[in-house]
Formats: C-alpha cells, sequence, structure tokens
C-alpha cells in the first residue's frame, strides 16, 4: 500500500512540474533573453549579456509608440480599476436586499463572461458606428458646423475602449463582492447604528474597513484583466492602441530581443501591481490585528 502511494505521489509531482514548467516557462525564457547583448538573437544560446534591448526600447529603437501605448494602457487600467471597484462594492450592497428582478439583473450582469470576447469587442464597435451614423445625420439635418466640420467618431479609448474592458472586469468584481457579503456579519452595523453612528459613518468606518482586503482583491482583479486585454479591445479602442496591441501588432514585425525587453516590461509592471496590492493587504490585516490585541489588553 505504501509503495503504491508512493509512486502515485511520483507521478503527481510529476504532472504538476510539467504544468508549472509549461505555465512559467515562456515567462522565464522571455525576461532571459530580453538580458541578451547587442548581437543578440531570437532564440538560444544567449549572446553575452547586458541591458542593451531594454535601452532601445526606451528610445523607440525598434518598436514605435511604444511609450505611448503603455501609458494608453495605464490610463486605462487605472479608470477600469477605479469604476470596477466602485460599481462592484454598489452592486454588492444593492443586492444584500432582494427586489424585484434581481435574479434576471444578476445573469445580466455576468453573461458577457460566457461570450465570446471578439464578439462582445464587434458588437461594441458596431454600436458606436450607428451611434456617429445618427450623430452625422444629426449634424447635416440641422445643418450644425461643430458636427459637420469637427467630429470624426464617438469610439475611443476612454468610450468604447472603456466599456469593453468593463464587460470583462466588472462580472469578476461583482461576484467577489457577492460572496463577500453572503458571509458578512451584520452585527456590526447593527452595533455601531446601536452606537449613534449614521448610515454613511456605518459605512465608511465598520463596512468597508472589514472589507478592505476584498476590495483591493477587486482592484487587483480590474487591472491586471484590463492590462492584458486583447480580444475584447482588438475592435473597440479606436486609434488609440494598448500595449498589448502595440505587442500583438510587433510580433510579425520585430525580428531583435526588444520584443522580449518589451515583454519582460510589461510582466514586471503586472508583478509589481500584484506585490503592492498583497502588501498592501497584508498591512491591513497586521493592523488589524495589532488594533483587536490592543483593545483586548485594554480590556483585560
Amino acid at each position: 500500500m505504501s509503495e503504491g502511494r508512493s509512486r502515485s505521489f511520483y507521478v503527481l509531482s510529476f504532472l504538476f512540474g510539467l504544468y508549472v514548467l509549461f505555465l512559467y516557462g515562456p515567462t522565464v525564457t522571455i525576461v532571459a533573453l530580453s538580458f541578451q547583448g547587442p548581437e543578440g538573437g531570437m532564440t538560444f544560446p544567449m549572446n553575452g549579456m547586458s541591458l542593451h534591448w531594454f535601452r532601445n526600447l526606451g528610445a523607440g529603437i525598434g518598436v514605435p509608440y511604444v511609450v505611448d501605448a503603455l501609458l494608453n494602457s495605464l490610463k486605462l487600467g487605472a479608470l477600469v480599476t477605479v469604476l470596477t471597484v466602485v460599481i462592484s462594492l454598489m452592486a454588492g450592497l444593492a443586492f444584500r436586499r432582494s427586489f424585484r428582478g434581481q435574479s434576471m439583473l444578476l445573469y445580466t450582469a455576468i453573461a458577457s463572461l460566457i461570450l465570446p470576447s471578439i464578439i462582445v469587442s464587434l458588437g461594441i464597435a458596431l454600436e458606436f458606428q450607428i451611434i456617429d451614423q445618427n450623430v452625422k445625420a444629426v449634424g447635416d439635418a440641422y445643418e450644425v458646423d461643430a458636427i459637420q466640420n469637427s467630429y470624426q467618431t464617438a469610439m475611443g479609448l476612454m468610450s468604447s475602449g472603456l466599456g469593453a474592458h468593463l464587460t470583462w472586469t466588472l462580472p469578476f468584481g461583482v461576484l467577489i463582492m457577492f460572496a463577500i457579503f453572503n458571509r458578512f456579519n451584520s452585527a456590526y452595523e447593527e452595533a455601531a447604528r446601536d452606537l449613534g453612528a449614521s448610515s454613511w459613518q456605518t459605512f465608511a468606518y465598520v463596512l468597508v474597513p472589514i472589507i478592505a482586503p476584498s476590495l483591493l482583491g477587486v482592484a487587483l482583479f480590474g487591472f491586471t484583466l484590463s492590462w492584458d486585454e486583447i480580444a475584447r479591445s482588438s475592435q473597440a479602442v479606436g486609434a488609440d492602441n494598448t500595449l498589448p496591441l502595440n505587442l500583438q501588432g510587433l510580433t510579425t514585425t520585430v525580428t531583435t530581443p526588444v520584443i522580449y525587453a518589451l515583454g519582460t516590461v510589461t510582466t514586471g509592471i503586472s508583478f509589481a501591481v500584484i506585490i503592492v496590492t498583497v502588501s498592501i493587504v497584508l498591512l491591513v490585516q497586521r493592523r488589524r490585528s495589532r488594533h483587536g490585541s490592543d483593545a483586548g489588553k485594554g480590556l483585560a
């Protein structure tokens, strides 16, 4: 029996090792190749070690407009993060009470998770084309100079692109908040109200601090999902590319390790966001446990 267990353990360990290698191997390979010397190529063996390709990336050599695409992704990701947290929190609060049409609204909110991303992107692009046609028709019908001479399209990074990303991030945020509020102990709020706290004070000083780690988790989901989104961005962001779209286009034109340097930078930003978020969560939990122990000592 012990021999059978031992054999199963080694088999499962081997399979898990293959899984980890398949999951992280490409990232490790790209990071390693990005540090090649000036004569480095696209594959192993590496030719020297340097920051040459990162300097080229910063100068825009071989990767034009990469800084603009990076800033576009950061701005869009930041706005998506804020809206995802706020809307998810509001939805979680709203669904704490039953109301007519609750189930239908829930299914509608999370339905985009099962829709093909490219179809969502095409649908959003089509909607904004219809908006553009109607706006231009109004401008021609009423001879509005501002529309006839200046209006191009309502599609853009912070309009159609923002909506496309929210169709992906909001369902995750909403589901997380539903899970949190389903096990949230409302006795804390009742105690605060019994002590004279208003609804706003109860929300700001009791509820939000308790669910703060979960809100940070929703924020992390919002940013990371927006940061690397391609399919829903492909038809909906207009003329301004995000960094993933720029990187996807460069895979067929750039033939130097500078593209690996770009991949390393984007990966580094993702890990930096994760580390900062986890650090904040740990700090909040440490402060909470410290305050709890201080309160216990005071009662003792």
